[in-house]
């Protein structure tokens, strides 16, 4: 049951909370699907089902030419299309229906693909990233409707690989730039600063992947018998992974150094604030220089996201032959993905120790982005965040994450305004285990997005 804000009173708000009980079952259908999009975790007819899914809700609320579009990477994007009135703008609505993988399901308090109601906040993953962010579109064009109608020209792209980033939409979007036209673009997929704190991102790190092997010799070998001369590659590959870091555990790439140094000017985040978001253990510091926002806004980081190696559980001791990793860099706004992932890849060659064979694999890159903040959009949204969260001013945050399709949308469409919201704020725990989303946000959110679409079809009118 969702809580009485001070603009309840308002014909639109009381239209949006009266759709949350349907959102809720909505989404708890949508977080079913396990649509993880890679085929060695999770069968594809997962991802397959979610899409159909997202294509027929769509058409439920009569948007036309709805597609599933099969995209290069070997993905599914769902297009839809509602027409406004005639001369009314076109906004163009994002979300992504694919998710990341549960990661161990046993840490989770409740089923991660089963919407489970506990402390206020509705668990399950893709329940904030980014399953809610298409309920959000949809809540906010329902209560339009129920309200006098859709102001402007809807286009809807819900997208079916933004996690794994193999940029399968944006080659569409390149190969078809008539499809996704607009005059302004809301991405969902970003979030809050905090709960109850209206906030618009206005930059986005990009990202590069890579997959990074070393090999040292034709086999494993007994350690008692070989080891001290036998060159280990796990051990090289520690190496190489340590090079990343300096003492304070701040990113050093080389051929990165200058944005390395670069700062961050807008909202910035209390240390404190930023530990408890963290859940930063009692004693343990925080990693690398400057303020926090230059460190997650501003620039680059890098995080070893996995590696290939004997379990403790089960392992012999053996000089390990070869050992792998995956790596990624966020990439900040005005560094070239391509040039950060070259930067990457030659350092941890140069790196590997004892002539050790190594070989890099790109898995994924994107693009980072930054916002024109000064656009009429955005007036119109920080007039609709205003009355959404009665007593607090919009505000502008950059964010460390990626959104691939971003800088993609605002090469085709140089002239269209992008503005990112969202129901990632940090008590949900996007990308980890029991991930959440405050049907909260989402009423305010879908308040706000339905306000948003009104003000700026008005603005275009006057």
């Amino acid at each position: 049951m969702t809580q009485a804000h001070p603009a309840d009173h308002t014909p639109l708000a009381e239209a949006v909370a009266a759709l949350m009980p349907r959102a809720k079952d909505e989404l708890a259908e949508l977080v079913a699907y396990r649509s993880v999009a890679d085929p060695r975790q999770f069968p594809v007819s997962e991802c397959e089902k979610a899409a159909t899914w997202v294509a027929d809700a769509l058409r439920a609320e009569g948007f036309a030419d709805v597609a599933v579009l099969d995209t290069p990477d070997g993905t599914q994007s769902v297009y839809g299309r509602l027409a406004g009135p005639e001369g009314a703008p076109t906004v163009l609505l994002y979300a992504h229906y694919d998710v990341q993988p549960p990661l161990d399901e046993a840490a989770w308090v409740s089923p991660p693909f089963e919407l489970t109601e506990r402390d206020g906040r509705w668990y399950g993953r893709g329940a904030a990233d980014c399953k809610g962010g298409f309920l959000m579109h949809l809540i906010a064009l329902r209560a339009l409707r129920a309200e006098g109608g859709v102001p402007v020209t809807v286009k809807v792209i819900v997208e079916g690989s933004e996690e794994q980033g193999t940029g399968g939409l944006q080659r569409y979007a390149e190969a078809h730039p008539e499809l996704l036209t607009a005059d302004a673009i809301v991405i969902g997929d970003t979030g809050n600063f905090r709960v109850g704190l209206p906030t618009v991102t206005a930059t986005l790190r990009g990202m590069t992947m890579l997959e990074v092997g070393v090999r040292t010799l034709g086999g494993n070998l007994h350690s008692g018998q070989f080891g001290g001369a036998a060159p280990d590659a796990l051990a090289a590959l520690i190496r190489m992974l340590d090079s990343l870091r300096d003492e304070t555990g701040a990113t050093v790439v080389r051929g990165l150094e200058e944005q390395a140094q670069q700062t961050w000017e807008g909202l910035q985040y209390d240390e404190a604030t930023f530990r408890a978001d963290a859940k930063v253990l009692d004693g343990v510091g925080l990693t690398g220089t400057g303020t926090i926002a230059d460190r997650i806004w501003a620039r680059p980081a890098v995080t070893v996201l996995g590696i290939d190696c004997p379990p403790v559980v089960g392992a012999t001791p053996s000089v390990q032959a070869e050992a792998k990793a995956l790596v990624s860099l966020r990439v900040p706004p005005g560094l070239d993905a391509a040039k950060a992932e070259e930067a990457l890849t030659a350092h941890l060659t140069e790196a590997a120790p004892w002539g050790a064979l190594v070989e890099v694999t790109p898995r994924g890159q994107g693009q980072a982005f930054r916002a024109d903040t000064d656009s009429p959009a955005y007036a119109a949204m920080a007039e609709a965040m205003g009355v959404a969260y009665p007593g607090e001013e919009l505000q502008i945050a950059g964010q460390g994450g990626s959104i691939p399709l971003c800088n993609t949308l605002a090469t085709l469409y140089p002239e269209a305004e992008i503005l990112l919201i969202g129901l990632s704020e940090p008590d949900a725990q996007i990308h980890a285990v029991n991930e959440s989303v405050s049907p909260q946000e989402l009423e305010r959110l879908s308040l706000a997005e339905a306000l948003f679409l009104r003000g700026y079809a008005a603005g275009k009118r006057g």
